[in-house]
This record gives structure tokens, sequence and C-alpha cells, in this order.
């Protein structure tokens, strides 16, 4: 058995949400010793941790800074960050203290979503038609060379913030200044901030994989449930652990020359692609463990665990992708009835929840005010539930009967139904 002191020391840089990525640093601190970096004080993480650095703030330098420090005092076998705005500087690490993964300039183009498409487009890959804007006369001349419907996104954000669908110049005019002023941390200052991009009205998939040393190694597909139009709120995702995508040849060589093209070589992907009738087309490469519970499905699904296999390939050992179940697993996300509804109490009835949910959370308290979208982009949500079952039949209908199940209780009123 290794002795806690004997396992190699792996940094991660922030830990996020406890309610979506605890079960990632639960497995990793069974073969890792964890020493964390972020800006503020560890709390719910303690148990899952060997060590904790608290910085000024998350940005290159002070965790830079603080690499530098810990591993002038011991040896550092890997570092990882499964947060959008902190991929960058979990890269630069690397390359500072000669650790394995991807290098920071391949990771950089995909945060940059304008870098991604143009590097996509030299090696003649499947992509949406694009184009930069930075003004509103910029965007709107793009969208008529690329013909209505056109999509505009931030060209650095996460989450599908500021991601809309335009039909025609008045809305994009509507809708402009809230895709262009999305918040982007961290974010280098770019003149044109815009990408507007031709619609693909196909189904669209997540593809959670592990790069080891340019092997491409698909791991769990995610399919997902949009809502809210003109919006992308990603309402719910469904995991199958033998998705027969998983071992389509067209697809694994596709996800193989995306990541060639963008130079990303080692580490765990997040990739979103369009099913379209002429073959899938990439939406985006996110360089980290994909958010939503998505992994965690995946875990369930499968039996692969996507902590350990993430930490091991930022620590440069093959990881270990090998599926030992076949089930299925989703989340759905429920929203409250209004803009600005304030928050009485939220909760399930908990009788009334099939054996297949897994978790069933709420997501805000008594006096939080929410709103769905427009107004609260993925804040909006106000609980969850998983579910796990043997068919895709009967894990719907467990998601239908934690629908059933949640009580809302709005203030100043009584229970109100919730989308």
């Amino acid at each position: 058995m290794t002795r806690a002191d004997e396992k190699p020391l792996l940094l991660v840089i922030t830990s996020g949400l406890r309610r979506y990525r605890e079960y990632l640093l639960t497995s990793i601190a069974t073969r890792y010793r964890v020493h964390l970096i972020d800006s503020v004080e560890a709390d719910w993480e303690l148990p899952h941790l060997a060590g904790c650095t608290v910085v000024p703030d998350t940005g290159a330098d002070p965790v830079l800074g603080a690499a530098r420090r810990i591993a002038a005092e011991q040896p550092v076998a890997g570092v990882m960050s499964w947060h959008e705005e902190h991929i960058v500087q979990a890269a630069l690490v690397a390359e500072e203290l000669g650790l394995p993964g991807t290098r920071a300039a391949a990771v950089r183009r995909c945060r940059d979503k304008f870098a991604t498409r143009t590097a996509l487009a030299a090696a003649r890959l499947p992509q949406p038609a694009f184009e930069l804007a930075g003004t509103l006369d910029e965007a709107l001349a793009a969208a008529d060379k690329l013909g209505y419907p056109v999509v505009i996104k931030p060209r650095a954000a996460g989450g599908s913030q500021g991601v809309v669908l335009v039909h025609d110049a008045a809305e994009l005019a509507d809708q402009f200044a809230a895709t262009r002023d999305v918040p982007v941390p961290h974010n280098p200052a770019f003149d044109q901030l815009i990408l507007v991009e031709e619609y693909l009205d196909a189904p669209e998939i997540s593809v959670d994989s592990v790069v080891y040393h340019g092997r491409v190694v698909p791991v769990f597909v995610g399919r997902k449930e949009i809502g809210f139009p003109p919006y992308f709120e990603e309402t719910g995702h469904r995991v199958a652990g033998a998705d027969p995508l998983l071992s389509d040849a067209g697809l694994l060589r596709t996800l193989t020359d995306i990541h060639a093209a963008l130079g990303y070589t080692d580490g765990w992907t997040h990739t979103e692609l369009k099913l379209t009738p002429e073959g899938p087309k990439l939406i985006e490469v996110n360089g980290r463990l994909g958010g939503d519970l998505i992994p965690y499905l995946g875990m369930r699904a499968s039996g692969v665990d996507p902590g350990l296999a993430a930490a091991d390939v930022a620590c440069g050992a093959e990881p270990d992708t090998r599926a030992t179940a076949a089930r299925h697993a989703a989340v759905r996300f429920f929203y409250p009835p209004a803009n600005d509804t304030v928050i009485g109490s939220v909760d399930f009835d908990r009788a009334a929840l099939p054996a297949g949910i897994d978790l069933a959370q709420a997501l805000v308290g008594p006096g939080d005010v929410v709103s769905p979208p427009r107004k609260g982009l993925i804040d909006g949500r106000i609980a969850l539930a998983t579910a796990v079952a043997s068919t895709e039949e009967d894990l719907r209908a467990a998601l239908d009967q934690a629908q059933a199940a949640l009580r809302l209780s709005v203030a100043g009123s009584g229970d109100r139904a919730a989308g």
C-alpha cells in the first residue's frame, strides 16, 4: 500500500463549485497528493488536500509564483485545472516547471474561439463559416455575408454565455451588446470580441476525450438538450456508457485531426460538435473536463473514473479509459417560472423520487433572486436531478418523475411550478 507521503504531488488550480467538482477531488486524492492554488481559503476541499496556497488572484503571474515556491520545496508531478478561466495558467505552470501537458500556445488556441476557427480553417477541417466583429456594423456586415440566421458568441466565454441565434438585423442589433459585454476574466484584450457564425441546424453532442502523446481517446459522449431559444441554455445532458459514437471511425478521425490542427497533445478535452448530414462539424474545443456534471454522468454510465484519468495524463501517465459498465445516465436542470423570482424554498418530495434518481439537489436557497434565460443564463437554475438506468426510456421516466416531485415555494406566495 502506498503511503500518503509517497504519492505524486499534483497541483490543481481552483476547485470550482463543490456540487459540480468534489467527486473529481475525491477520486484524485486516492492516488495523488493534491495541492490547491486558489484565491480563497480551502473549505470543503480540505479532506482531499495535501496543501493549499492562497494567491491574491488567479491570474498567470500569481499562479506561476505560487507554483515556483511549491516546486522549490518538493517535486511536483503535474498540474491541471478543470476551470475554463484557468486552463492557460495551468499550461504556463507546466511549461515553467517542465511538467507534462500541452503547450500554452495550443491551450490558448482552445480558449480563443477565433484562434480555434482560424487553425481549423487552415487545416480545412469541418466547421461553420465564420467572421469576426468588433462593432455592431461589422457584425451586421458579417451576417449579411454569411446569411441569416446566424449565431453570435463571445470570443472566449464559456458555458454558452452570450451565445444567441439571431434571424435578422433587428435581432442582431438587440442582442449584440449583451454578447459583447459577457465578462471573461483573465482574457487578453481583443479589439474584436464577437464571432458571427453560420447556424448549423443539427443535433449537438459533446465528447470528453483523453489525449496522451497526441493520441485522442473519446471517453464519454454527451447528448445535449437545449432550451430557451434563441439562447443555447444547456438544460440537460445524456450519456450512454456504450454510445456507438465512441467507436465511430469517422468521429475519431475528425477528433484526431482537430486536436492535431490545434497542437493539443496531452490532457483532457471537452469537444462540442454538430452532427450534420455532411458529417460532424466542430463548434468548440475546451482544454478541460466538461462541465454540468457530464464527466460524473460518464463515470456512472461507463465506470471510467474521469478524475483519475485526467490526473494521470496531467502527470505523464497513460490513463485507464476501459469501460466496465454500459448504463445510461443523465442530468436535468430546473428553472424558475419568471424573472426575478424570490425563492422561498426549493426541494424535492423525496418520497416521490424513483429508485433511478441518483442526485436531487437544490441550487439556490431562501431569499435568492433568480431568473430563467435570457436574464438568468446558467445562473438561473434552481435545482438539478441526475438519474442512472439500464435503458434510455427508464432514464427519461425517472427524470420526469423527479421534475414532478420538485417543490418550489416563491416568497410571498404558495408553491409554484418550475421549468
